[in-house]
């Protein structure tokens, strides 16, 4: 005897990825949140006033929440252990990192000494808002982050949940990087403090626009199994 369909569709929703998917998505940006209060009461510091500071008390404060979250979403679960997965987004931090400096400096970011902790710190964060999550939820799957990152194609809500926030945070930081050569004179124009604002900003924007989409989804999944 199968079970009523109303139970069937709790117990679906239970075991899907969606309720896993909204709990990281809090924590991480409750961490953001924490982390800016923090730097705030304890440092007085700002993005403004210290970005160094402020951007490393930040990413510290996401790091271990991005990797013991995205950990519960890894694809293969099967053949991949938890701690194996968090040991792949631990490796995707220098890379990211990496990635994300580079590509700032070649797009026009200041080079020098007196940039290299500022650009250092953002790139961290930078990359736990993009490379970390997909290192470890698919760890070196070339077809897997080709599917997210180069055709678009995005199926499913962990899908969403990886590829549209590190979107965002990439379309922000760009965003973010236009008033930076205006004739303005204001504090918040230097590197890398529009940036960051951009790319947090856009990070969040992609968090929302996921978890709308997981929503959606999860809708349609509901309505076609019926």
């Amino acid at each position: 005897m199968s079970p009523p369909k109303e139970l069937k569709i709790a117990l679906d929703c239970f075991s899907s990825p969606l309720p896993k998917v909204f709990a990281v998505h809090f924590l991480c940006c409750f961490a953001l949140a924490a982390a800016f209060q923090f730097a705030h009461v304890y440092y007085s510091s700002s993005l403004v006033s210290d970005p160094v500071k402020t951007l490393l008390v930040l990413w510290i404060a996401e790091c271990p929440i991005v990797l013991l979250g995205y950990g519960f979403l890894r694809q293969d679960p099967d053949s991949c252990s938890y701690w194996k997965a968090v040991g792949r987004g631990i490796i995707g931090i220098p890379a990211g990192a990496l990635l994300s400096a580079s590509g700032a400096i070649i797009l026009g970011a200041p080079v020098g000494l007196q940039y290299l902790t500022k650009t250092l710190n953002w790139s961290f964060l930078l990359s736990l808002f993009t490379v970390v999550p997909s290192a470890t939820v698919f760890g070196p799957s070339w077809r897997d982050w080709q599917h997210l990152f180069g055709n678009l194609k995005i199926t499913g809500n962990v899908d969403h949940m990886v590829s549209l926030p590190a979107h965002g945070a990439v379309i922000g930081a760009w965003f973010g990087a236009w008033p930076m050569p205006l004739d303005w004179e204001r504090p918040w124009q230097e590197w890398p403090i529009c940036v960051s604002y951009g790319a947090i900003t856009g990070y969040l924007l992609g968090v929302i626009a996921s978890l709308i989409f997981a929503l959606v989804f999860q809708r349609s999944k509901h309505t076609k199994s019926e």
